[in-house]
C-alpha cells in the first residue's frame, strides 16, 4: 500500500469512527424520546420533502444522467429514478409511520410467579442501525423514518450512483430532526463513496448493533462475509406462483400476469411460474398471449414448450435465476407436491404463492412452504411493507432469526425482560 492509499484509509477510518461515536450518543437520546417528538420529526421531514420536490428531482436527474453515462442496467436505473410521484410516496410513507402506534416501552406477557414477582417483556430499541443500500434513494427516507419511530439512531450508506439524491434527502431529514429538537446525529448519511467506508461500518461492533444491507447479491454476500455485527438480510428474490389444477382460471391468469409484469426490477416479482399439468393446456396459452404482448421472454420445460412453442428452452440455471427483467421461467408440474419440491429446491425463501379454490390445499401450501411470505390467490407483488400495513419497510428479510419478511418498525426493536416486585427476596 502506498502512502496516499494508507493516508486515505486512515482518514476514512477516523471519519467512520466519529460517525459511530456520534450515532451511539444520539441513540441514547432518541431511545428515550417520547412519541410526540419522534412523530413531530417524521411529519416535519415529510413536509420538507414535499417542499423540496423540485430540488430532489433535479439532484436525482444528476444521478440518472451519470448512471446512464456509466452504462447502468435498466433495472438499476428504474430503482434509481425519483419522480414527483416518488417524492409524494416518500412523504406519505413518513406520515404513515408517524401514525403507527409507538411500540417502545410496551410491556407484554406480564405474569405473576409463585414468589410474588411479576415477569414480563418490554419492547425497546435496538440502538444503532447501519443500513447499506444501492440505487433506491427512497430507502434513505424510509430507513430514517423506521429507525426514528423505533427509537434507533441510523447510519445510512447509499450507493455512489445515488449520491446527489441521497444528500438532498438527507438535508430534508436534518430539517425534520431540528424541528423536533432531536439530535442531528440521529440520522447520518455517509458522505464518502469510498468502499472502504463500508468495510469500516461492518466492523464497528462497538458502535453499531445491527446491519441491514439492501442491494444486489454481491453486496449482501460481501456484508455477510465481512461483518462483525449481526445482519438482517436477504440474498435473492426467486419468487414463484403455482397454478393448481383446482384454480379459478381467470384468477390464475390475473395473478400470474401481475406477479411478473407489474414491475420487473423488484425482489417480490415472480421469476418462475409453476403450472399443474391438469390445467396447463388452458392456463398457459392464455398467459402466453398476454406475456407475449407485454414483451416477456419465456423459458420453459419440454411440456411448457409443447403448449407455448415461442418459449425458449429452460436450463437448470433458469430455475434459480432472479432475472429482475422481462424474462420468466415456466415449468409444468404433476401436482402441488411437485410444485413445493421445486420451490424447496430452487426458491430463495422470499415470497411464493398458490392459486387454488381448494381450501385444504391452500392451508397445506401455507403451512409447508418455508418462505418469509406465503400467499393464496394473490400476486407476489404484495410482499411489501406498505402493502402489509407497516407504513414502509427497511427491507425484506429471508433470515429466520429476529426478523422475517418485510421489516417495519417492530422489526427494528427487541425485547428485554422486566420484573416488578414489592420487596421480594429469593429464598
Amino acid at each position: 500500500m502506498n502512502n496516499t492509499n494508507h493516508e486515505t484509509t486512515l482518514a476514512i477510518g477516523q471519519y467512520m469512527t466519529g460517525v459511530g461515536q456520534r450515532a451511539r450518543a444520539a441513540s441514547r437520546i432518541v431511545g428515550r424520546a417520547d412519541t410526540r417528538a419522534k412523530d413531530t420529526a417524521l411529519l416535519a421531514i415529510a413536509a420538507a420533502l414535499e417542499a423540496a420536490e423540485d430540488a430532489l428531482i433535479a439532484a436525482n436527474r444528476l444521478d440518472m444522467d451519470a448512471g446512464q453515462a456509466a452504462g447502468l442496467e435498466p433495472a438499476l436505473l428504474d430503482r434509481l429514478e425519483l419522480t414527483a410521484k416518488g417524492v409524494k410516496a416518500m412523504a406519505q410513507g413518513l406520515r404513515e409511520v408517524a401514525a403507527q402506534t409507538d411500540p417502545i416501552g410496551e410491556i407484554t406477557d406480564l405474569k405473576y410467579r409463585p414468589s410474588g414477582i411479576q415477569v414480563g417483556r418490554m419492547r425497546v430499541p435496538l440502538g444503532v442501525i447501519g443500513i447499506i443500500y444501492e440505487s433506491r434513494p427512497n430507502v434513505t427516507a424510509d430507513a430514517a423514518a423506521l429507525c426514528l419511530k423505533a427509537g434507533n439512531a441510523a447510519i445510512l450508506r447509499g450507493g455512489s450512483e445515488a449520491l446527489q439524491s441521497n444528500q438532498a434527502i438527507a438535508a430534508c431529514i436534518q430539517q425534520g430532526l431540528a424541528a423536533a429538537g432531536l439530535p442531528a446525529d440521529a440520522v447520518q448519511v455517509i458522505e464518502t463513496t469510498d468502499r472502504a467506508a463500508v468495510g469500516e461500518l461492518v466492523r464497528m461492533a462497538e458502535y453499531v448493533d445491527v446491519l441491514v444491507p439492501r442491494g444486489g447479491k454481491g453486496l449482501i454476500e460481501r456484508i455477510s462475509r465481512e461483518a462483525r455485527v449481526p445482519v438482517i438480510k436477504h440474498l435473492d428474490g426467486v419468487c414463484h406462483v403455482y397454478i393448481d389444477d383446482r384454480a379459478d382460471l381467470d384468477k390464475a391468469v390475473a395473478v400470474a400476469y401481475n406477479a411478473k409484469t407489474q414491475r420487473y426490477g423488484t425482489c417480490n416479482t415472480m421469476e418462475t411460474l409453476l403450472v399443474a399439468e391438469g390445467i396447463a393446456d388452458r392456463a398457459l396459452p392464455a398467459l402466453g398471449r398476454r406475456y407475449q404482448q407485454a414483451g416477456v421472454e419465456l423459458r420453459g420445460c419440454p411440456k411448457t414448450r409443447d403448449l407455448l412453442p415461442q418459449a425458449k428452452v429452460a436450463t437448470e440455471e433458469d430455475w434459480c435465476a432472479e432475472y429482475l427483467a422481462p424474462i420468466l421461467a415456466v415449468r409444468v408440474v404433476k401436482d402441488m407436491d411437485e410444485a413445493m419440491q421445486h420451490i424447496a429446491a430452487y426458491g430463495s425463501a422470499h415470497t411464493d404463492a398458490i392459486v387454488t379454490e381448494d381450501y385444504s390445499r391452500a392451508r397445506r401450501f401455507l403451512r409447508e412452504v418455508d418462505s418469509s411470505s406465503v400467499m393464496v390467490n394473490a400476486s407476489t407483488r404484495f410482499a411489501d411493507g406498505g402493502e402489509y400495513g407497516l407504513g414502509a419497510e427497511i427491507g425484506i428479510s429471508t433470515d429466520k432469526l429476529h426478523a422475517r419478511g418485510p421489516v417495519g418498525v417492530e422489526g427494528l426493536t427487541t425485547l428485554k425482560f422486566v420484573v416488578l416486585g414489592d420487596g421480594q427476596i429469593r429464598q
